[in-house]
């Protein structure tokens, strides 16, 4: 019956590929094949958002390894968010391991593999240059590939040492480790449940997201600079995010696609390859994939799992920034990713059996910190690794955009992980993308001297080709132009480019997932119902006295355009990635003053009768309108009238 049901299966996926697809017999016989010539893997490694990649953003979705795409990790250049009024939830007991500071002056020993070989170390591979054209990156869910430059002999950047948390540096007498220990992610969501002021949610989140390490020292030491390795010693740490039974359960009960919400994959002698059919993942197509070798890789788990959207939801106001996920699991012995690099902050986060990684540092300036997500890479192409270690569950490994990566699993276990990432596109480069365009067209329309003509014999001395030409006529001509450029300061409108990356930003994230006790002061507690042959409760009863505020700090945004101010939420976008167009209110300007009261006026409660509006006819209207939308709350529950 076994030998039957995985022909079957194969079958199944067979058909669904039909007669225009070719489908690769590696996914049954993964380690038998030949060496052939390589093929990239298209998204390999997140959104997102939506934001997701760490193995691999953003991909179809930010969430690297971490969100939706190939793996990612989504914040640069940030202020250290506001860790909240009070302290995180729990202490974090870490005895008998010091932490380790910045002077560490190398990595940490490379870890031994007793028993099997380095995957696709002896691999033959295309050198290193110019055109890439040949391999695709494992890379976040980003439908725009990058064609970057590899140049040789150029020294890498150096690194400080990157020091693992939680474990023990001394050559003599180690001390036996200690778990460290904190709330359950349960307990916790709980708790952060009472907390009134969102923002201060997220900080909290985030600060157990990465104990012991506080997030000054982290903002300080690693954010975009380096990796931090944290082992805890404790496999129950993140347990409740994420499993495989979880993973199993959502392959039955919901329509998971192929190449959409699911990719196999793997990478044997440096080859790395996709595995798709076509259609529903169903769970005997998907073991049969697994069973053979094949890594699973769910895109944006949050669109099937309410904890990682709870999750999400709440990490993505830390980094004002989409927050997305992906999840990874791949079986013992093998790998399912080529080496390459992520447009965006990884957070690994391993939640069952363990994984050996190893991470390289930028190989030349043009990598760090880099706009987009690389092409696969040859394994020498990329040198030795400043990290290696061995990820087991409640570890967690970060380390920013631009690092270079790959994992592999030990032929004694199975490794599930989700890569957290953030900051996809979000530089003060991606601004200014946003600033000048706008700067230029409003000095064009204010002042004459940008619609002044050019020279006309300026194509006599100016171009590549009279560049080595001296002519007076060119000193004059290239002043003139760095004259223009610096006027552009003065007609640059920062603060509506910062809200064109704010209103990005809201249709990237998820929407709030209300608690119990804000789901009954919302809309959706109101009892209106068909009952009786009739529809009852349906009026809204928000009164003068009415105690309101916003549901969250950051759902909203106002935003000035040409056709009036528009008010960009969140609240009804999806759970997918970028599902839904952007969601806007046009609001008219005598209630702009009453919607800037409630933002300044969070987390307080205050009267509908204090909003300034003109009569109190439109304070209830506004009132009435924003709770309508799920925007606001209400300090008690509403009775029916």
């Amino acid at each position: 019956m076994e030998g039957g049901a995985r022909v079957s299966a194969l079958w199944v996926y067979r058909s669904a590929a039909g007669p225009g697809l070719s489908v690769s017999l590696r996914s049954r016989r993964i380690k038998k094949r030949p060496k052939q010539g390589k093929k990239g893997g298209p998204g390999d490694c997140p959104a997102p958002a939506g934001p997701g990649k760490a193995e691999q953003p953003g991909g179809s979705q930010l969430g690297g390894d971490a969100a939706a795409g190939p793996e990612k990790g989504e914040q640069p250049g940030a202020a250290q968010p506001s860790r909240g009024a009070a302290a995180g939830p729990g202490k974090w007991e870490q005895p008998g391991a010091p932490h380790t500071g910045r002077g560490a002056a190398a990595g940490p020993g490379k870890a031994e593999q007793p028993g099997a070989s380095q995957p696709g170390r002896g691999a033959e591979g295309g050198k290193l240059g110019r055109s890439r054209k040949g391999k695709q990156r494992d890379g976040y869910m980003d439908p725009m590939q990058s064609q970057t430059s590899g140049l040789q002999d150029i020294p890498r950047p150096q690194l400080a040492g990157v020091a693992p948390v939680g474990v023990g540096r001394g050559a003599s007498n180690p001390r036996p480790q200690e778990p460290i220990t904190g709330p359950s992610l349960h307990d916790l969501l709980q708790e952060l449940g009472q907390v009134q002021h969102s923002r201060h949610r997220a900080a909290k989140l985030f600060e157990w997201l990465i104990a012991p390490i506080s997030p000054q020292q982290f903002f300080e030491q690693s954010w975009e600079n380096k990796p931090l390795l944290i082992r805890r010693h404790n496999p129950a740490y993140y347990q409740g995010l994420f499993s495989t039974a979880t993973f199993d359960a959502i392959l039955r009960d919901n329509d998971v696609q192929f190449g959409v919400n699911l990719d196999v994959t793997s990478y044997v002698d440096g080859t790395r390859e996709t595995h798709n059919p076509v259609g529903r993942a169903l769970p005997a197509v998907v073991w049969d994939f697994y069973r053979n070798g094949c890594s699973l890789r769910m895109l944006n788990p949050q669109a099937f799992s309410a904890t990682i959207w709870h999750f999400l939801s709440i990490l993505q106001e830390q980094f004002g920034s989409m927050a997305g996920a992906n999840t990874y699991l791949t079986p013992a012995g093998t790998q399912g990713f080529a080496p390459h690099y992520d447009d965006i902050e990884a957070f690994v986060i391993q939640l069952e059996g363990k994984k050996h990684w190893r991470v390289y540092g930028p190989r030349d300036d043009t990598e760090v910190l880099p706009q987009f997500s690389s092409c696969n890479f040859a394994q020498e192409e990329i040198g030795e690794p400043i990290l290696e270690t061995i990820l087991e569950a409640g570890d967690l490994l970060y380390f920013p955009r631009g690092f270079i990566h790959q994992g592999d699993c030990l032929p004694d276990a199975h490794s599930l992980h989700i890569t957290v990432s953030s900051y996809q596109r979000n530089s003060w480069g991606d601004l200014l993308e946003k600033l000048l365009p706008a700067a230029l067209q409003m000095a064009i329309e204010e002042d004459v001297e940008y619609r002044q003509g050019l020279p006309v014999d300026y194509l006599e001395y100016m171009g590549v080709v009279n560049s080595d030409v001296v002519d007076s006529r060119r000193g004059a001509f290239i002043e003139r132009v760095q004259n223009l450029i610096k006027k552009l300061v003065d007609y640059a409108p920062i603060d509506a480019a910062v809200d064109q990356k704010a209103k990005l930003f809201l249709h990237d994230c998820l929407p709030p997932m209300l608690t119990e006790h804000e789901r009954a002061l919302s809309i959706h507690g109101l009892p209106a119902r068909w009952e009786d042959g009739d529809v009852r409760d349906t009026d809204i009863p928000i009164k003068k006295g009415t105690q309101v505020r916003l549901l969250r700090h950051g759902i909203i945004r106002l935003c000035n355009e040409r056709n009036g101010m528009l008010l960009y939420y969140t609240t009804e976008n999806s759970r997918v990635y970028h599902k839904e167009e952007p969601k806007y209110l046009e609001i008219d300007p005598e209630f702009t003053d009453g919607i800037e009261f409630l933002l300044s006026s969070y987390p307080e409660y205050v009267c509908v009768e204090t909003l300034p509006c003109d009569t109190l006819d439109d304070k209830i209207s506004l009132a009435t309108f924003l709770f309508e939308k799920g925007l606001l709350i209400t300090k008690k529950p509403l009775l029916p009238m």
